[in-house]
């Protein structure tokens, strides 16, 4: 789907939504999208270390979200069944964000046409919370996507300009978030305009022609 600064970071692995799960780097363990296609930079990133995700242990994503009241209605709504077969358009990735004793969990969900972020989260592991884990980042901005970077919590949106395809965005915001007196807190953030200029334009948007 997306493209960190310019260029696309790597295509994550296709299957189900409980299917085996891929290294993505050091100590992020990612578990496949039934139909998201390259991620954004950071989702390949490295977290703090290699041995962070060694014990982790496989959640049921999608049972996570229709269970958890912070997520949105139109978000449960699009995961009510599976795009084909068995596959969720849902992507899950094991890494160490908030120092806790387990892997943090990190979900994006999708639409299944296009592959468009509906909504990150990020659920940490709590004792007598639902489903074990609690809901401790929600983000459901169109175009969202969380990923890591540098053990550190990655938030990439691209943005549209009037008349850009969904395929063709205008740009990107990426913000970094660090755990901190139990939340995330943005340190980081920066934005990248992806450069549409027509062959033979000139700076100044002149066609570069005189007379």
């Amino acid at each position: 789907m997306t493209k960190g600064g310019a260029a696309t970071a790597g295509v994550a692995a296709v299957g189900l939504l409980l299917a085996g799960c891929n290294p993505g780097g050091g100590g992020v363990r990612k578990e496949g999208s039934a139909t998201h296609t390259p991620a954004p930079r950071g989702a390949l990133s490295a977290s703090p270390s290699p041995s962070s995700t060694a014990h982790y242990q496989k959640v049921n994503a999608v049972k996570l979200l229709k269970d958890d009241p912070k997520v949105s209605a139109d978000v449960k709504h699009s995961i009510a069944k599976p795009c084909a077969a068995d596959a969720y358009p849902v992507e899950v990735t094991y890494a160490s964000l908030t120092g806790g004793s387990a892997p943090d969990v990190i979900v994006n969900v999708m639409t299944c046409a296009d592959s468009v972020g509906l909504g990150s989260y990020v659920y940490r592991e709590q004792a007598g919370a639902p489903d074990g884990y609690d809901n401790v980042y929600a983000n459901e901005q169109p175009s969202v996507y969380a990923g890591v970077n540098k053990g550190d919590l990655e938030i990439s949106k691209q943005t549209y300009a009037t008349g850009d395809k969904v395929c063709c965005p205008s740009g990107e915001d990426v913000m970094t978030y660090r755990w901190a007196n139990d939340r995330f807190t943005e340190f980081d953030r920066y934005h990248t305009d992806y450069s549409k200029t027509t062959a033979g334009a000139s700076p100044d948007g002149g066609t570069g022609s005189e007379g």
